[in-house]
């Protein structure tokens, strides 16, 4: 809790109501936030209100605010000009700043008899480099495609000192290598394929394609077919290798998508750079703490354009931004030219950010230890069900019972889409006597968070409130528990997980309405295993306590053994496996019985189990 928040109320009622920039500072006068707002006494009284609904990253930013100060402008537009002015010269803590650390990267051709070409971090050994390249996924990309292209080795052997020693490698099978170990490639042709893969890595596909075509005409004129087939086939492989790089998005010439990943109080952002139709460098960007959506994308959008040499024609982004049209004119004034910035909801351009989106989510899932599927999926969750943000840890329940009898419930604990087992409860129904999952399912919510409610309870898997309750069932269960919630105080978002008749997950279900969730795969798969464990797990429990009722039944129909006695031996024995390793001596004793009944007990007992 701030301190100094009675204060920062009052400051801001005296506030100006025109757009401007303010700067939040903490207690050694350092700027910690730089914002604008068309508005800047609704905007900063939004901070510092009482029951706020802050995502993570504000309320963090908020209990280290000690004051503030703005600047009125004449325009929002100026605002957003001089905001991005301010965070560029500041680098205030809880803005997203995107600092340059990838680094150069190089393309070494070795110096050997038999050079090799590769991707390399450093200049390191002895070889000629090209670039630097600043990206590691180009150098990467250029230097595997002039190797598929030009069919050059990439085996470890060691040319020319292991030519002849060894049979040829899969790769000369599969035409993916040109066969130097077999002797059948002569220094100076490899030389001369290097020197044409080098050509195609500096001057692109076209201009290899237009000399090859020279070449392979020349060798034709002067009748060596054989040359003039191995260049036809090098001009085809360079055409193919370009067209597959244009796998959906040929009609791209200078185009960026931007999407995001979020995991708990973590977001990442992904942009893919598509340059004449082809896939030209990608990056992934860690942005802090969480904020929606929205402004996250355009923070990282004003911060990451900084640079006008950057600015594609086209900007692609999975959100609409909240001043798309300002943030579009700030772009088209920053390079001097036109730039459209749009978000996509169908077609390619969806498909498009479904992959920038997977590639955040990759790297988001090595930072904080899952997998980018799991991260896709509660995020598609969290959206789906309109949630703030991911639903980071999930609780399910389910009924399980035969007749009346054997009435129990399961509760089990998803955290960051993969089961906490050892959060799992079990419950049998105490309160409820006859068949009624409503009200076995109220009771058994109740009585889960009586132990939340309880400051004496040290339990663990009660101890957390959950982002999200699912309930197996429909709009009935929702209905049933809703109230008891409530009155409780406890404010989680409650849904019910349907099914159809084939007991296959079907919807989720409100309180009023279903929501379906067949057309987002990775949300559909997370609910369709949440409902699957918890009904595993709760009718494994209920078959088991079914099992022993039945087993305890049948000892007091033995006659001489009561129920007293029988409960005397079930305080010895604990377990069936207890009660099987028992003498009939072990018995007799525990029980107080003669020897002969006690044969009777371990015969019944050796044959039930």
């Amino acid at each position: 809790m701030n301190e100094r928040l009675p204060y920062l109320r009052e400051k801001t009622y005296k506030l100006t109501t025109s757009p401007g920039v303010y700067r939040m500072r903490n207690k050694d006068g350092d700027i910690i936030y730089i914002g604008k707002a068309k508005n800047l006494k609704n905007r900063v009284t939004s901070y510092f209100r009482e029951n706020p609904d802050h995502t993570p990253k504000v309320a963090k930013m908020v209990s280290h605010v000690y004051d503030y100060d703005f600047i009125v402008t004449d325009s929002e537009y100026e605002a957003l000009v001089l905001e991005c002015s301010m965070i560029k010269q500041h680098m205030p803590k809880y803005n997203i700043l995107l600092k340059d650390d990838k680094g150069y990267c190089f393309i070494k051709i070795s110096d050997e008899e038999y050079p090799r070409i590769t991707a390399e971090m450093q200049k390191s050994g002895k070889g000629t480099f090209l670039g630097p390249y600043t990206s590691a996924f180009v150098a990467k990309q250029a230097a595997a495609e002039a190797n598929k292209v030009f069919s050059l080795p990439t085996c470890k052997r060691v040319f020319p000192r292991d030519i002849g020693k060894y049979r040829p490698c899969l790769n000369h099978h599969i035409k993916q290598c040109m066969g130097v170990c077999t002797g059948e490639i002569s220094k100076e042709e490899y030389g001369n394929i290097i020197a044409q893969a080098v050509s195609y890595i500096q001057n692109g596909s076209e201009a290899s394609v237009e000399e090859l075509t020279k070449q392979m005409e020349k060798a034709a004129e002067e009748l060596d077919f054989e040359l003039a087939a191995r260049l036809r086939d090098r001009i085809s492989a360079i055409k193919r290798a370009a067209d597959s790089q244009k796998i959906i998005a040929e009609d791209m010439r200078d185009t960026d998508i931007i999407a995001m990943a979020q995991n708990g109080d973590n977001a990442c952002a992904a942009i893919l750079m598509y340059r004449e139709g082809r896939l030209f460098d990608r990056g992934e960007y860690d942005l802090g703490d969480l904020d929606s959506t929205e402004n996250m994308l355009e923070d990282f959008v004003l911060q990451y354009y900084s640079d006008p040499r950057k600015i594609p024609r086209e900007i692609i982004t999975e959100e609409e931004l909240p001043n798309e049209e300002m943030v579009e004119r700030l772009l088209r004034e920053r390079c001097g030219r036109a730039v459209s910035l749009s978000s996509k909801k169908r077609g390619k351009g969806l498909r498009l950010i479904m992959m920038a989106k997977a590639n955040a989510g990759d790297s988001l899932a090595i930072k904080v230890g899952r997998t980018g599927k799991e991260i896709e999926a509660l995020e598609a969750l969290g959206k789906l069900l309109g949630l703030p943000e991911p639903p980071k840890y999930i609780e399910a329940y389910d009924i399980s019972n035969l007749g009346s009898s054997s009435m129990v419930a399961g509760m089990v604990v998803f955290e960051n889409g993969r089961p906490l087992k050892k959060a799992y409860k079990k419950f049998s129904i105490k309160e409820t006597q006859i068949q009624n999952d409503y009200a076995s399912m109220r009771e058994v919510l109740e009585r889960r968070f009586k132990h939340y409610l309880d400051d004496t309870d040290s339990d663990e898997g009660f101890s957390r409130l959950p982002d999200l309750i699912l309930l197996d069932g429909g709009k009935g269960q929702v209905n049933a528990v809703e109230p008891i919630l409530r009155e409780m105080g406890i404010d989680v978002p409650l849904f019910g997980m349907v099914k159809d008749n084939n007991h296959r997950t079907r919807a989720i279900a409100a309180s009023g309405s279903e929501i379906s969730i067949s057309g987002t795969r990775s949300a559909f798969m997370l609910v369709t295993r949440i409902q699957d464990e918890v009904h595993r797990f709760s009718i494994t429990y209920q078959r088991k306590k079914h099992g022993k009722q039945s087993f305890e039944t049948g000892i007091t129909k033995i006659k001489g053994i009561g129920e007293k006695k029988a409960q005397k031996l079930f305080t010895a024995f604990k377990t069936r496996e207890e009660f099987k390793k028992a003498t009939p001596a072990e018995i007799a004793k525990a029980a107080g019985i003669n020897e002969a009944l006690a044969e009777q007990v371990w015969e019944f007992v050796q044959n039930e189990m």
